[in-house]
C-alpha cells in the first residue's frame, strides 16, 4: 500500500470504457485513489467490501442501474456522497436521482473541470462532517480516566492500563463521536488506514478489550455498544 496520503477514495461506476479510463486518469492526477466498476452489481460488491469517500455513479448501467445502486446504498444507512452522471437532463430525472440518494447530479456531456470541482467539494464536505470536535488529552467517563498523550488509563478499579497506539486511536474516535454510531468501515479506514476491509474481528477484539478495561459489567456494557451490522457506539 502506498504511504502517500490520498486525497480520497473514489468508486467510479461507469460502463462506457473510454469514459471510465479518461475519468480514472484525470481523478488519479488529482491525487485520488480510484476503483472502477462497470455495472451495478459489481459496484454494490465493492461498496460492501471497501471504504469510499465518494461514489461517481452513472445512471444507465447494465444489470442494475444507478438509481437502484443509490437506493441500495441508502437502505443500508451508508451516507457516502454520491455524484450521479446521466445523459438524461430533464428536471424529472434530476429530481428522481436526488430523491433516491444522490448528493449531486451532472449531465453528460460535462465539463471535466466542473466535474473535478464537484468531486472535491463533495469529498471536503463529507470529511468536515466526519471530523468531530477534538477532545482534550485527558478524558473522564464514569470512574475511568484516559490520558491520550501518555497512552494510559486508570479504570474504575483503580488499575493502571497501558494502551497501544491503535487502542488510543480507536478510543479517541469513539469518544469524539459519543452517542453516535461510528460505522465499522469508518473505523477501519481511520484507525487502520484500510481501504479494503479485513475481518470484522479486528475491531470486535478491540471493543472486547475496552469492555474488559472500563465496564463494571462487561456482559452488559454501559459505554461500548455494538450496533449489529453497522458499527459501534460510545454511549454517555
Amino acid at each position: 500500500m502506498s504511504t502517500q496520503k490520498k486525497q480520497g477514495y473514489i468508486l467510479l461506476v461507469e460502463d462506457e470504457e473510454n469514459l471510465q479510463e479518461a475519468l480514472k486518469l484525470n481523478l488519479e492526477l488529482e491525487g485520488y485513489e480510484v476503483t472502477c466498476a462497470g455495472n451495478g452489481s459489481d459496484a454494490l460488491k465493492r461498496i460492501n467490501e471497501e471504504y469510499f469517500d465518494l461514489i461517481i455513479l452513472d445512471v444507465m448501467l447494465p444489470e442494475l442501474d444507478g438509481i437502484g445502486v443509490a437506493e441500495n446504498v441508502r437502505l443500508k444507512n451508508n451516507d457516502v456522497p454520491i455524484l450521479m452522471l446521466s445523459a438524461k437532463s430533464t428536471n424529472a430525472d434530476k429530481v428522481l436521482g436526488l430523491k433516491k440518494g444522490a448528493d449531486d447530479y451532472i449531465t453528460k456531456p460535462f465539463n471535466l473541470e466542473e466535474l473535478l470541482l464537484r468531486v472535491q467539494k463533495l469529498i471536503n464536505k463529507n470529511k468536515k462532517l466526519q471530523d468531530k470536535e477534538t477532545i482534550e488529552d485527558r478524558y473522564q467517563f464514569g470512574k475511568n480516566t484516559v490520558d491520550f498523550k501518555a497512552q494510559t488509563a486508570t479504570n474504575f478499579r483503580g488499575e493502571n492500563i497501558e494502551l497501544s497506539k491503535k487502542e488510543v486511536m480507536l478510543l479517541k474516535l469513539l469518544l469524539e463521536n459519543k452517542n453516535d454510531v461510528v460505522p465499522r468501515e469508518k473505523i477501519l479506514q481511520s484507525v487502520w488506514g484500510y481501504n479494503v476491509y479485513p475481518t470484522t474481528r479486528t475491531v470486535d477484539n478491540f471493543i472486547l478489550s475496552f469492555r474488559k478495561y472500563f465496564e463494571e459489567d462487561s456482559r452488559n456494557p454501559r459505554y461500548f455498544q455494538s450496533i449489529r451490522g453497522v458499527g459501534y457506539k460510545f454511549t454517555l
